[in-house]
């Protein structure tokens, strides 16, 4: 009931604040979103490293660290959301690798599927949805043109606080990363305090053709959502006993 409560509240709110007209026809469309990561700044936190590493990391980045740039890009619709990363051409015509990287979810039959590379592995991880514990809070902002409301979560696998910034004027249960579950699309994602800042750059509203919310056929090792958890668990916990740093092998 209190989950419910807070979906309720979130809807009267925006349904105050945002423009009724058009808001219906605001569920089918794409996201750009921006990650940032500021090494120096996640660096700093992690006490455990040794100095060697620490020393590497401000030779690699200096003082000013603009943040590590990367794009994402996620379809969706009243029912589904597919993300995955946004490859870009270098002004010499040649683009880099990006890493496997979908994560899909049907909100209305209640299951997702994740494909990740990580630790030189590629993970599909398939399970029921299950919406982070999330705390709406009383702020609002704009972000790239919407009235965005504020919530709050922890990640208690990595010890992370999140913060999220949604809009109800997109009334799509979606996000960035593995976050969702709010009412209405998370349009910015903010990790332990700025460590890592997700940032969508363009909101498109669009009939899909249906090839956009499909999966690509990749092969990986099938686990479930207990399992990629105690994947991460471990790997930090050893990573922790070596002094290395954890995250070069898995995502922030």
């Amino acid at each position: 009931m209190k989950a419910i409560s807070k979906y309720v509240i979130g809807l009267l709110f925006f349904a105050v604040i945002s423009p009724l007209s058009g808001f219906s026809q605001k569920t089918e469309g794409m996201v750009v979103y921006e990650r940032q990561e500021f090494w120096s700044k996640i660096i700093g936190q992690l006490t455990y490293l040794s100095n060697e590493e620490k020393d590497r990391v401000k030779q690699t980045w200096g003082k000013n660290d603009q943040g590590w740039k990367s794009k994402t890009k996620m379809f969706f619709n009243a029912n589904e959301s597919l993300l995955t990363n946004l490859e870009e051409t270098s002004e010499y015509g040649w683009s880099s690798r990006t890493e496997d990287y979908f994560i899909y979810r049907n909100y209305e039959q209640e299951k997702k599927i994740e494909i990740i590379e990580m630790l030189g592995k590629t993970y599909v991880v398939e399970d029921s949805l299950r919406a982070p514990n999330w705390k709406v809070l009383n702020q609002i902002k704009d972000v790239a043109g919407y009235i965005c409301m504020k919530a709050v979560t922890e990640d208690t696998v990595k010890h992370q606080k999140v913060t999220a910034w949604f809009t109800g004027d997109i009334p799509v249960s979606a996000g960035p990363e593995r976050y969702y579950g709010l009412p209405g699309m998370i349009l910015e994602l903010e990790i332990n305090d700025g460590d890592v800042v997700i940032t969508a750059t363009k909101v498109e509203f669009k009939k899909l053709e249906g090839k956009e919310l499909t999966l690509p056929k990749l092969k990986g090792k099938k686990i479930k959502d207990a399992d990629y958890d105690q994947l991460i668990v471990k790997h930090i916990k050893d990573s922790i006993k070596s002094y290395r740093n954890p995250y070069w092998a898995i995502r922030y």
